[in-house]
């Protein structure tokens, strides 16, 4: 009989220290994200098309510049012709940055960089019935795709 009452109490004792535990958890849980929040750094926002190719232009794709910003593939169906932009997160003090758009038969392609603050291009092609290349760098860091967005065949004609 006394196998089983030591039995009890350290059963019990056991289930105590257990309920304390997890009583203690939440709070643990709960002021952790706090402690994130205050030291985690604020997410830059991301960099929105800004219109600069023209009326007509739609954004057709995009590829995002690590944190720093985003180029923008953009096509005139009215026109036939496509336009890339690429355009930093948060402007400020001028930085090496690119636009650029080509295909590759006959190879073609049209640049502009420099020194800017908020943006660079626009830059404009015809490449109907063409699959594009277009990259964008801001500060060292390039991001783009190539052959893509490619058009029908039949529009070239």
């Amino acid at each position: 009989m006394n196998n089983i009452r030591r039995a009890a109490a350290i059963g019990a004792a056991v289930t105590a220290t257990a309920y304390a535990a997890v009583a203690l958890a939440p709070a643990a849980v709960a002021a952790e994200p706090a402690a994130q929040r205050a030291t985690a750094a604020p997410k830059a926002a991301a960099a929105q098309y800004n219109g600069v190719c023209g009326s007509g232009y739609a954004v057709v794709n995009s590829a995002q510049i690590g944190t720093k910003g985003t180029v923008f593939l953009t096509y005139n169906s009215a026109t036939g012709k496509n336009c890339v932009v690429t355009v930093r997160n948060k402007p400020g003090k001028a930085v090496h940055m690119t636009a650029s758009l080509g295909f590759a038969s006959p190879t073609t392609t049209v640049t502009d960089t420099g020194y800017f603050t908020t943006y660079a291009g626009p830059v404009h092609l015809d490449a109907r019935g063409l699959c594009v290349t277009w990259r964008g760098e801001i500060s060292g860091e390039v991001a783009g795709k190539n052959g893509t967005n490619c058009g029908s065949l039949a529009a070239n004609r």
